[in-house]
């Protein structure tokens, strides 16, 4: 530990004087009056512009741990990167949110007495917390310029030695006050770094809540933790003052982070604050059409990795969270096979079962999934989710659906009132109405291809009388057939590629009960030529 600094010399390096002392700050923000088990998570995204699917898998977990312990969950916005902050990225962060049903008790856009949830906004918190670190010997001020900096690595790459500013790297981590007055009086400015007392040649032991305890090198880099051009933290230094006076119980993130653990349990310990249990989760994966191997899912090259993308399509919000469930918890589709009147808000997520590797997210099972879901919604429910999607995403299917709800409403009644034969031939919004927007008129592309029977056609209208019920309809097709020597099923054929312009639909007799009299024979007439 180095010499502390004294009061008049923090007060320059920072700009000013602390707003708190870490005391006070224990004092405004207490610890919660939680019942025991309660447990208080928080999604903490960037706001980048994009949001990948493993934010939504992170941002599930995290709700479900508080939600099923009465905690609390929170929203907070990690925004010190301003380089890389996206302009309206917060809106879409809390739209998928809104969207997804997984609002927080806390957050940017809810109240809370452990806030501001913008780290940009949490300034003076951070400068406290620094201010007594400077004080105690604990961190100092450091001026090495980029071109210094990229110096020291590339001779530390030559020597074959990790990279970082630790050690005899650390040019400026013993400066007296004077040698630092000077850096000053030059305007430069100085970020803060950690004074690192780890040895990596020993192992320091930290828990995760589902991988058990785990032995890392301790570590001896002096970090930044208040950057110099902006004055505002690292992750590391602003997870850590974050989570402590947030009260912040569990850490749910992704397996990336888990080389961070040892710092990160260093920088606790530092402060004498109890960490949080730190769970690091697998990251999504995919199998490699090119490779056959799985890897990580890329924003890049993969659009199943934009939470963006299955909104537009239309997934259903319900059925994307109950495969990410089934994901973080493998029992849950065998217990909604068994019970089904499970479903993801009520089965709850135990932190031993969250996967730790191979975490695959497989668009084909999400299919399956989604068909499940959709089957066993009721035709209210399924109609107004498909024209609240419309209003949203298509401009073009609004306009077309305004004037037929009703319309819509019978047409995707079609074969769903036989509980033991579900239809399940719809995936995502989009793809339902493509499946059949050959009931409405404006989208009805006739079959130019296929070669019509145009006896049978003529034949059929001849007879054709909507208030018919299904035998009768059946007998005057056998009637048809046996009349022009044909098979039941080629009239059939006929009939259904006339009036739907496809050789593969549901029940053709419902299909001509909810287009109506003169909308089929319309169509047969259009087929005769």
């Amino acid at each position: 530990m180095r010499q502390g600094l004294s009061a008049d010399l923090i007060k320059r390096i920072l700009g000013a004087s602390p707003k708190w002392t870490i005391m006070q700050l224990e004092e405004k923000f207490p610890p919660r009056n939680l019942a025991d088990g309660a447990m208080v998570t928080r999604f903490a995204p960037s706001p980048t512009g994009f949001m990948h699917i493993g934010g939504l898998y992170q941002m599930l977990i995290n709700y479900k741990l508080a939600n099923q312990s009465n905690g609390v969950f929170m929203l907070r916005i990690e925004d010190t990167d301003t380089k890389r902050e996206v302009t309206g990225a917060v809106e879409l962060i809390l739209d998928t949110a809104v969207k997804f049903g997984l609002m927080p008790n806390e957050g940017v856009s809810e109240t809370g007495n452990y806030g501001p949830y913008l780290q940009s906004q949490r300034k003076d918190i951070y400068h406290s917390v620094v201010a007594e670190l400077l004080a105690g010997g604990a961190a100092y001020p450091c001026f090495l310029t980029s071109d210094e900096m990229e110096e020291i690595r590339e001779n530390q790459k030559l020597a074959g030695l990790p990279t970082g500013i630790y050690g005899e790297w650390a040019r400026n981590r013993n400066l007296g006050e004077e040698e630092i007055i000077k850096h000053l009086n030059n305007g430069e400015i100085p970020s803060i770094r950690l004074y690192s007392t780890g040895n990596p040649d020993q192992k320091i032991f930290c828990k995760d809540g589902a991988r058990g305890s785990i032995a890392f090198p301790e570590n001896n880099e002096d970090i930044v933790l208040i950057k110099s051009n902006d004055g505002l933290p690292t992750y590391h230094f602003a997870h850590l003052v974050d989570d402590h006076f947030m009260r912040t119980t569990n850490v749910i993130r992704g397996e990336e982070w888990l080389p961070s653990l040892p710092l990160h349990f260093q920088l606790f310990r530092m402060m004498g604050w109890a960490p949080p249990v730190y769970v690091h989760t697998s990251t999504l994966d995919k199998i490699d059409a090119e490779t056959g191997k799985q890897r990580k899912l890329s924003k890049r090259h993969d659009p199943e990795a934009s939470v963006a993308n299955f909104l537009e399509y239309g997934w259903p919000t319900d059925a994307v969270l109950e495969y990410l469930l089934n994901i973080a918890s493998s029992g849950y589709e065998e217990e909604k096979t068994k019970n089904p009147n499970t479903n993801l808000w009520n089965y709850p997520i135990k932190i031993k079962k969250i996967p730790m590797s191979g975490a695959l997210f497989d668009m084909k099972k999400l299919e399956w999934w989604s068909r499940e879901f959709i089957g066993a919604m009721s035709i209210d429910d399924l109609t107004g989710k498909i024209i609240g999607w419309a209003k949203e995403y298509s401009p073009e299917w609004k306009k077309i659906i305004h004037s037929h709800e009703d319309y819509l409403k019978s047409i995707l009644s079609i074969e769903r009132d036989n509980p033991k034969r579900i239809r399940k031939d719809f995936v995502t919004w989009k793809q339902t109405l493509e499946e059949v927007l050959y009931f409405f008129d404006e989208l009805f592309i006739s079959n130019t291809d296929f070669d019509f029977n145009k006896s049978a056609l003529i034949a059929f209208i001849s007879g054709f009388d909507i208030s018919d019920g299904k035998d009768i309809w059946w007998n005057k097709i056998v009637e048809i057939a046996n009349g022009l020597g044909l098979k039941n099923g080629d009239v059939a054929m006929n009939l259904r590629v006339a009036v739907t312009g496809r050789t593969n639909t549901p029940d053709l007799y419902s299909i001509m009960q909810v287009m109506g009299h003169d909308r089929v024979v319309n169509r047969l007439q259009k087929a005769i030529g």
